[in-house]
């Protein structure tokens, strides 16, 4: 039993069909979705996740037929269903049915899938500057976690994995830095951290918005300022935050190394310390 899903008020083992080809979300992409982790039975923030899901389907135009609380508490039945040291990937999803061009909101249903999905080790990646930038918020519903965004972060993905990369470096359509693929970008340099400042072209991540409260509890100075290339190839150390894999270190961008520094190395102990106070009730 890999995956668990919920639809229509019961669980299903694995990966039942819900969605038929003229469903407006699989021809016209209305879907969206969020992800939350449980790792030995502990959920960090699956509550910020649960209602970042339900913002996101009004962002679309659905009507979310679940409340965050309501999708939480069917996120903690599924995880106490799987062996208690176990590492799973949490997705609430809404999506359309009917519609034309507009989702009908009506026709608005709700899946949720828990799956096992192993937290990578912390080996470091490599990154690349991507040749393909994020959208602005009047060109895309970048409000949202939606589905149809992602056709464009693969492009991206996918440049970085022929050339020999881990991941890409995306930039906004000025030519700043907005985050890594699907995963947001620290930096530090000189003791201080710096993030790129959230300017519609790509989420502010539930788990970039924990590690900058807790990098600032613990008396560092985080700037959330625009960065060019070159502000991040000349730092000290860069590190990315995401609900994959939380907190993960770049060891290369381009042709430039990093160390494993001391900020990321402390940055992943304080969000692990905290995710280990999100336990199970």
């Amino acid at each position: 039993m890999d995956t668990l899903t919920y639809s229509r008020g019961a669980w299903f083992v694995g990966n039942p069909p819900l969605l038929g080809p003229h469903a407006h979300s699989v021809w016209l992409g209305s879907a969206v979705f969020d992800g939350a982790r449980a790792v030995g039975g502990c959920a960090p923030d699956l509550a910020l996740h649960c209602e970042r899901v339900v913002r996101s389907a009004r962002v679309m135009g659905l009507d979310p037929v679940l409340t965050g609380p309501e999708i939480t508490e069917l996120a903690w039945d599924g995880i106490s269903r799987f062996p208690a040291k176990a590492h799973l990937y949490i997705c609430p999803l809404f999506y359309a049915d009917g519609g034309f061009v507009i989702p009908d909101p009506a026709t608005t249903q709700f899946a949720l899938t828990v799956t096992i999905s192993p937290v990578p080790e912390p080996t470091g990646f490599a990154a690349m500057v991507s040749s393909f930038r994020r959208p602005a918020a009047d060109m895309a519903p970048t409000g949202a976690k939606a589905a149809c965004l992602y056709p464009n972060v693969a492009r991206g993905y996918r440049e970085a994995l022929q050339k020999g990369f881990d991941i890409g470096v995306s930039l906004d359509p000025d030519g700043m830095v907005a985050e890594f693929s699907f995963t947001n970008l620290f930096c530090a340099k000189g003791g201080l951290v710096f993030t790129p400042a959230t300017n519609g072209t790509f989420l502010n991540g539930i788990t970039r918005q924990r590690v900058i409260q807790l990098l600032r509890d613990d008396g560092m100075t985080v700037e959330e300022v625009p960065l060019s290339v070159q502000d991040v190839k000349s730092a000290d150390e860069v590190f990315a935050s995401g609900n994959y894999q939380k907190v993960g270190w770049c060891r290369r961008i381009d042709e430039v190394d990093f160390a494993k520094g001391p900020v990321y190395e402390r940055a992943r102990a304080l969000y692990w310390e905290f995710a280990r106070s999100e336990c199970s009730r």
